[in-house]
């Protein structure tokens, strides 16, 4: 067996090159140090021969290291005899006649190493070895004397599937890698690309085999990512998001990508390479850039917040703008106004074209040698001046939009922005932004950021014309604060009429605090208010729309007319109440008189109408008395306690009930219509119960009439004149029932919602109803106490109210995944158009509302809403 050496892994020769050169020629020795870096490194393979009696005769350094069994020990041995478990001995000794008869033969073969190991120096040390599988590779040879022997290769079958795994893992990772991956030699030539980074720069990844980094990158950036794969080849420091900027072939858009590089080794530890990852960042880039000017343009607003606006004076408000602007927006910037904004006019005056006259009242910069902005002749800080009709400038100021104005040749300005100053759709000035060369040029995002500081600046120049305005801010506050349109309510035909007091008189007058208001409530209810608040001009127009708001809110909690009252006079109190600011101005002013307070008075009646019973409460406060007109009888003034006007305090406020016949006719005023400095209010009283003769006339013919039959009794004061005429729910639109407290309540009030629905031909809003019905009763059986009462009302809407005697009013809360209950609120809020509640004499009362079939609002689907809960 001389063709065999007995070491079989040793090198024969080495060089000090290092390791093999990839490129030698096929066929070519090649000659290597150790260790050699070969794929033989990751196998271990050993050897072993066998000769024509069947022993071992020769045993490699690896197959001690693999089977653990010194050569000298291994040397003379019956392989099947050594390696073999018994029960399989017997197949071995047939393979091996085979083999020595001269066939080949692979296959993997279980085996056992002695105890003790390779180094224990007996074959039988008394302990038991360890069991293994090898892949064999036996192949038939002769010996010198002709004889029959064999060669047998040996790999441990562990090695084999640890190399197979990690071929596979490596394919995956290369190939489904979403990173463009690149295996760079150390020759910085592209051995190996994946799918991905040949999707991006074309054809398939073996076109990119051989190809270097200045195929793909400009020559300035190739040198510098040549250098740094260099360096992670000499050094093996990793390098991790790298920026790379290129272009991709066929395109002219730039495009920048992270890198992250690594050095690759073989198994020996000697660099074959370094490993290229890399992803697109441009869109992340862009998003950056954009991120870092929208911090930069936020900085600049908050400055502007805070800076621009301290001063009422416009030119000084002007330079609060430019202070802003320059230079952390633009490199210079002047301010324009218009010149009858500036001596008072009320409305800036100028013609349509934007060629009115301005006045240069601000400008900034932060570069010598500063040029002129705009077209024209040089216009010096102060100077009144205009802007041509064909110039951007001109442009800017008629179509409130902001332009860019072209740069003169060889000028030092690059880029200019002009700005309209728009406050409250006005035009009040123009601003211009310039940027010089060597700035970047104005943007998208700027053109945003300067129409956005202009305004804010013209608001603050614009507070001016607004102090100027004050009569007429607060007459629109006035009637904004009253019902807009025509008021409608259930039950009631509403007709309402208002006056300020410069409209009844013909005259110039201060705005009053009167007003009226029409508030639906829950259960086909309605409020009726009148007020009145003492005083005029701004102030009481304000205090008149705090207190409405008030009445609106205290109404939506349900109270009691008298309650409302009596919440409504603590905060006309509380509107009599100067602050510490107010306080500290009027001492400065009159320092004796620094303790003294203002108090707001305000008179209101506040009614409520309910539809069902056709009976309404009246609860009044210092107000003058209700006037109500009964079919066929004459018209009469309810005798209601007028009590305290609201922000006296401390008397209680007294209620009447009264019941309304259907096609009653009821009157709320206030004392305008009937109180002047010709005719005492008594007078003005009986003419106004006089006036209602015919009351069955349309209520807007009536509501003509009474005032044109009371012209000579109105004074400078507001009129406020609201009436309606009674027009109860029919009895046959009222489902009314009692259950007791009892679980099958539940079914009956099921039964009796779906019957009604279906004798209003309601058959759409059945399955709605029967649920929400069902939730509402099951919550009085649980939690509430006494019998419970069910009404439907049919209306404009469809209500249901549930009615129990305990007090313990319901609360919408959220339930956990867990929770088996706990959602049948949230039903009722998913599924009606409105619900809540409200306490009542004796309990309280659970109600919903659902639009009528055919309304604008589209019912929820009830099973989508149970599933939305889940």
């Amino acid at each position: 067996m001389s063709e065999i050496p007995a070491r079989a892994e040793e090198p024969t020769e080495s060089t000090e090159s290092g390791g093999p050169s990839q490129d030698a020629p096929l066929g070519d020795a090649v000659w290597q140090s150790s260790p050699p870096g070969s794929i033989y490194d990751y196998v271990k393979v050993a050897s072993f021969s066998i000769g024509p009696d069947g022993l071992v005769d020769q045993w490699s350094l690896r197959a001690e290291q693999l089977l653990g069994i010194r050569a000298e020990d291994a040397v003379g041995t019956d392989p099947i005899e050594a390696f073999i478990d018994p029960d399989l001995r017997e197949r071995g000794r047939r393979k091996m006649t085979e083999i020595l008869d001269g066939r080949e033969w692979t296959g993997v073969v279980p085996f056992r190493t002695p105890g003790g190991g390779a180094g224990s120096g007996s074959r039988a040390s008394g302990r038991r070895g360890q069991r293994g599988l090898a892949e064999v590779y036996v192949m038939p040879t002769r010996t010198e004397d002709g004889e029959k022997a064999a060669v047998c290769i040996v790999v441990d079958v562990r090695v084999l599937r640890s190399i197979e795994t990690d071929l596979a893992a490596s394919q995956a990772i290369f190939g489904q890698s979403p990173f463009g991956f690149l295996l760079i030699d150390p020759d910085l030539t592209v051995r190996r690309a994946n799918q991905r980074f040949a999707s991006t720069f074309g054809g398939t990844p073996d076109d990119h085999r051989g190809k270097g980094v200045h195929d793909y990158l400009p020559r300035a950036e190739a040198d510098r990512v040549s250098a740094t794969l260099r360096r992670v080849l000499e050094t093996g420091d990793s390098i991790t998001d790298m920026h790379v900027t290129g272009f991709v072939p066929g395109t002219e858009e730039r495009r920048h990508w992270s890198v992250n590089l690594y050095r690759v080794h073989s198994g020996s530890g000697r660099p074959i390479g370094v490993a290229w990852l890399g992803t697109d960042i441009t869109a992340r880039r862009q998003a950056a850039r954009e991120a870092a000017n929208a911090r930069r343009n936020l900085a600049l607003l908050n400055e502007a917040g805070a800076r621009i606006g301290n001063s009422l004076d416009l030119e000084t408000t002007a330079r609060e703008l430019l202070d802003v602007v320059v230079p952390g927006f633009c490199d210079l910037a002047t301010v324009d106004l218009y010149q009858g904004l500036l001596v008072g006019d009320e409305t800036p005056p100028g013609l349509a074209d934007g060629s009115a006259e301005l006045r240069r009242v601000a400008f900034s910069s932060a570069v010598s040698d500063a040029p002129f902005l705009g077209t024209g002749e040089r216009v010096k800080l102060g100077a009144v001046h205009h802007y041509p009709f064909n110039s951007p400038c001109a442009d800017a100021l008629r179509t409130a939009r902001p332009r860019s104005v072209p740069a003169e040749d060889g000028g030092l300005v690059q880029s200019t922005l002009a700005v309209p100053m728009v406050a409250h759709d006005t035009v009040v000035g123009l601003v211009q932004f310039a940027r010089t060369k060597g700035s970047e040029p104005f943007g998208d995002r700027d053109r945003d950021l300067a129409v956005e500081l202009a305004a804010r600046a013209a608001v603050c120049i614009d507070n001016a014309r607004l102090y100027r305005r004050e009569h007429e801010r607060a007459l629109i506050l006035q009637r904004s604060l009253l019902p807009p349109g025509d008021p409608e309510a259930s039950g009631l035909d509403i007709a309402c009429r208002y006056l300020p007091g410069e409209a009844a008189t013909g005259r110039a007058s201060e705005v009053g605090g009167d007003w009226f208001d029409v508030i639906e409530l829950p259960g086909h209810r309605t409020a009726l208010v009148v007020g009145d608040v003492m005083g005029r001009g701004l102030r009481a127009a304000v205090a008149m729309g705090e207190l409405r708001t008030a009445v609106r809110t205290l109404a939506q909690l349900d109270l009691e007319p008298a309650e409302v009252l009596a919440q409504l006079d603590e905060i006309a109190r509380g509107l009599g109440t100067p602050s510490g600011v107010q306080q500290a101005t009027r001492a400065a002013r009159r320092p004796r008189e620094a303790d003294l307070s203002e108090v707001y008075l305000a008179t209101c009646v506040y009614a409520v109408y309910d539809s069902v019973t056709r009976r309404c409460t009246f609860a009044n406060a210092g107000h003058l008395p209700p006037v109500l007109v009964e079919p066929g009888e004459s018209a009469l003034m309810l005798d209601v306690p007028p009590g305290l006007p609201l922000g006296v305090g401390g008397e209680p406020f007294e209620e009447v009930e009264v019941e309304l016949p259907e096609g009653a006719l009821l009157a709320l005023y206030t004392d305008g219509l009937v109180e002047s400095r010709d005719h005492p209010l008594d007078e003005g009283l009986q003419a106004f119960v006089g006036a209602l003769t015919d009351p069955t006339q349309p209520l807007e013919d009536v509501c003509d009439q009474v005032l044109n039959t009371l012209d000579s009794h109105h004074g400078e004061d507001d009129i406020a004149l609201l009436m309606a005429r009674v027009q109860g729910l029919p009895s046959d639109s009222v489902g009314d029932w009692t259950l007791p407290r009892e679980p099958r309540s539940v079914g009956r009030a099921r039964e009796y919602a779906r019957a009604r629905l279906l004798a209003w031909d309601m058959e759409e809003l059945v399955d709605t109803t029967e649920l929400l019905v069902s939730e509402l009763v099951t919550n009085a059986l649980r939690y509430g106490e006494g019998e419970i009462r069910l009404r439907l009302l049919l209306d404009r809407t469809l209500v249901c109210e549930v009615w129990d005697s305990g007090l313990v009013q319901p609360r919408r809360r959220r339930a956990r995944d867990t929770d088996e209950g706990g959602r049948g609120l949230q039903l009722v809020g998913l599924l009606s158009a409105a619900w809540g509640s409200r306490r009542t004499p004796r309990g309280k009362t659970v109600w919903f509302e659902l639009p009528l079939p055919g309304a604008d609002t589209q019912l929820t689907d009830p099973a989508e809403a149970l599933l939305s809960l889940f």
